[in-house]
């Protein structure tokens, strides 16, 4: 299996961005549409496990913009093969004492690149 194919990595990192930019800018319509719409996706938040696209989409549509404005200050985007790859990211609070962590499991589908698996953690900033 080749790792990080130029051309599918870079593919990869357009659908991240993509999903991060619309996620700054509180775009629930693009965040949703980012994820596998299927029962097996899951995403396990700071507060919540979901479970399928249903509760992904009740859980985004009822979400307020985050109080702090958050800059992604780290990136990896790994993919393997031609349809799999990872994207892991930190993203750094306005106040400077908190980091939330993202990582994100997608599959290159007929429809483009979705999210499977998300998982959302916070930390101090280091």
């Amino acid at each position: 299996m080749q790792i990080n194919i130029p051309a599918v990595r870079a593919e990869l990192s357009v659908a991240f961005w993509r999903y991060t930019n619309a996620l700054l800018a509180h775009d629930t319509d693009t965040i949703i549409a980012l994820f596998w719409s299927s029962d097996h996706a899951l995403r396990y938040g700071i507060t919540e496990n979901l479970y399928g696209i249903e509760a992904i989409t009740k859980f985004r549509r009822g979400r307020r913009p985050p109080p702090t404005r958050l800059a992604v200050t780290r990136v990896v985007v790994t993919s393997f093969g031609t349809d799999f790859g990872t994207a892991n990211s930190e993203l750094r609070d306005d106040t400077g004492e908190q980091t939330t962590r993202m990582s994100h499991t997608w599959v290159r589908f007929a429809e483009g690149w979705r999210i499977v698996a998300a998982h959302v953690s916070l930390g101090p900033a280091p």
